[in-house]
């Protein structure tokens, strides 16, 4: 198998993986309950990711090119950029949500936000492979355990705002599958082209959008339905994802 199909093949994987956070759907629990938890989950999963992930990877990146205070100024900026990208995005959202359905809304963001995090790492998983094999199936490992729970972020959401388990498949899916779409993209047209400084003003505002939904949406919204569960399993999110970084960094 030649390095660019073992590339795409892991890019694959990963992706395929948001898909396990839709089988959260079948658990038949309180709906409030269950609710509460993913989201609240997945907010800590999504906060935890930006914070000890995405900004410090886009400052290694940068600062290899200018010195601290310019790489500062441009981390600043584009993470600034993702919170109003995302703000943005929230409004248009809100306006076409079926029936003002705060739930769907929710998860229609979430796939939104979750695809324009995906694309890049389905990139830098490419590149990565493609260059070093051994790590591109570490950093697999580290995409495909952390899109779980943004899996169950998107499924969530539209399934107990539609009681539709097909729609919810369809969004995660889609969500799913920009990951291998990064690694086609990469493959096409950015190998050649994408530099450090791209890549890491990408993840900061990735950062930017990350962090502003996962406090303003996901967090919010799952602590409306239980404050106690939501404070739970934020911190179970947040304590996996530092034991995920910690182990395949």
């Amino acid at each position: 198998m030649s390095s660019n199909m073992y590339a795409f093949l892991l890019s694959s994987i990963a992706g395929f993986s948001t898909l396990i956070g839709f089988l959260f759907v079948f658990i038949k629990k309180d709906r409030e309950s269950i609710i509460s938890k993913s989201l609240g989950f997945a907010s800590g999963v999504m906060l935890t990711i930006s914070i000890i992930d995405l900004i410090p990877n886009s400052f290694l990146l940068i600062i290899r090119q200018y010195n601290l205070i310019y790489t500062l100024f441009l981390i600043i900026t584009a993470f600034l950029v993702g919170i109003i990208v995302s703000s943005i995005i929230d409004k248009k959202v809100e306006k076409k949500s079926k029936n003002g359905l705060k739930l769907y809304k929710l998860g229609i963001i979430t796939m939104i936000v979750i695809i324009m995090h995906n694309i890049p790492e389905g990139i830098a998983t490419f590149i990565t492979t493609t260059n070093n094999t051994k790590l591109g199936v570490i950093l697999t490992i580290a995409i495909a355990l952390h899109n779980i729970p943004e899996g169950i972020s998107i499924s969530i959401p539209i399934y107990y705002s539609t009681n539709s388990k097909l729609k919810s498949f369809i969004y995660t899916f889609i969500s799913g599958m920009s990951e291998p779409l990064g690694a086609i993209i990469s493959y096409l047209f950015l190998s050649r082209f994408v530099n450090d400084i791209m890549l890491g003003f990408i993840y900061s505002i990735i950062a930017g959008m990350m962090i502003n939904i996962s406090i303003k949406e996901l967090y919010k919204e799952a602590y409306y339905y239980n404050k106690r569960n939501t404070i739970i399993y934020f911190i179970i999110g947040s304590f996996i994802m530092i034991l995920n970084h910690l182990l395949f960094g």
